[in-house]
């Protein structure tokens, strides 16, 4: 050790220029206690955005929270209107197949009535080749003809099912209808014991019946038809109805979502305040840690030129004094 101060003590000229370098660098040091007012700056500075930060953050999380029941909203209307959309969507299929099952019917119906008609034709004009024979028969014996006779019987039957009568009156004209239904009976039978009017009757017997099957017929066929009808009609209703309720659910998903995309919006906006704030305490601290650094380099520089003066001085160094020369630059 005394080896090496004396080699020192040989290099003054160097020595003494070292100090002048310290002494400009120490001149360029902030002082102490303007560095420790900045720590105090920074330490309250820190706190205050912590604080902050802390307070931005729940901000953030209750939005979040908001944000994320209102997606659970959202989805819940969603399956709503498309549960109710799809029930929508069956009623208006089963409508259709009605639709389509009642212009079925009602195609039916058009021709029975077609062939209808034509059997009521064919019953007409039998009735007009036998009209002839009834006249006939009814002009040799000064007859009242058929045909009258059975208005007289349509109308005492009208007489008797609408309006009120007593006892005598009603049997008294039950009494007309035997001799009249009678009277047609036996006049019927006189015209078919000739061939000729035999085989038109039957030709209108047979007519009739074909005419009165048909319009059975077209009576089923439009009842079918408007029993599907009618079915149809209840199935738009229905999709109607449950159409409403879709709107209705997709309404309350359109608010829902606004309402989620704007929570998730602020979320989004607090969550980038909340980094702000870290990259601002971040910042802060960098400074902080920059100021001791400069305060710790400060008064390493002090102690180093101290310790350099005691070293002119002929004071014996000690190992950590060196060592303090050597961290300062002095050697």
């Amino acid at each position: 050790m005394e080896d090496f101060v004396e080699e020192i003590q040989q290099q003054d000229s160097q020595v003494e220029q070292q100090a002048a370098e310290v002494q400009e660098t120490t001149e360029a040091v902030p002082a102490v206690e303007e560095t420790a007012e900045s720590n105090v700056v920074s330490e309250e500075t820190i706190e205050a955005l912590e604080e902050k930060r802390d307070i931005v953050n729940e901000d953030a999380e209750r939005h979040r929270k908001l944000r994320d029941e209102l997606n659970n909203q959202t989805k819940e209307w969603k399956a709503k209107r498309d549960a109710l959309n799809a029930q929508v969507r069956e009623l208006v299929d089963e409508a259709g197949k009605c639709r389509e099952e009642r212009d079925s019917l009602n195609q039916k119906v058009r021709e029975t009535k077609e062939l209808r008609d034509e059997w009521n034709q064919k019953v007409t004009a039998l009735k007009e080749q036998l009209a002839p024979y009834r006249n006939e028969k009814s002009d040799e014996k000064n007859e009242v003809p058929v045909k009258q006779l059975k208005k007289q019987l349509q109308d005492l039957e009208y007489t008797q099912m609408t309006k009120p009568l007593g006892k005598d009156k009603e049997n008294e004209i039950i009494k007309q209808i035997s001799i009249l239904a009678k009277q047609i009976e036996e006049r019927e039978k006189i015209y078919e014991q000739n061939d000729e009017v035999k085989n038109l009757v039957q030709q209108l017997r047979d007519a009739k019946a074909e005419a009165e099957v048909y319009h059975h017929q077209v009576s089923e066929y439009a009842e079918k038809a408007q029993a599907a009808h009618d079915k149809m009609i209840g199935f738009y209703e229905q999709a109607d109805r449950l159409r409403k309720e879709a709107d209705a659910a997709q309404a309350k998903f359109v608010e829902c979502k606004q309402a989620a995309d704007e929570e998730h919006k602020k979320h989004i906006e607090q969550i980038k305040s909340v980094h702000e704030m870290d990259r601002d305490a971040s910042n802060f601290r960098n400074k902080k840690n920059s100021v001791r650094k400069k305060k710790s380099d400060s008064e390493g520089k002090k102690e180093a030129k101290e310790i350099f003066e005691r070293f002119k001085a002929g004071d014996k160094l000690s190992t950590e004094d060196l060592m303090a020369l050597q961290k300062s630059g002095y050697l």
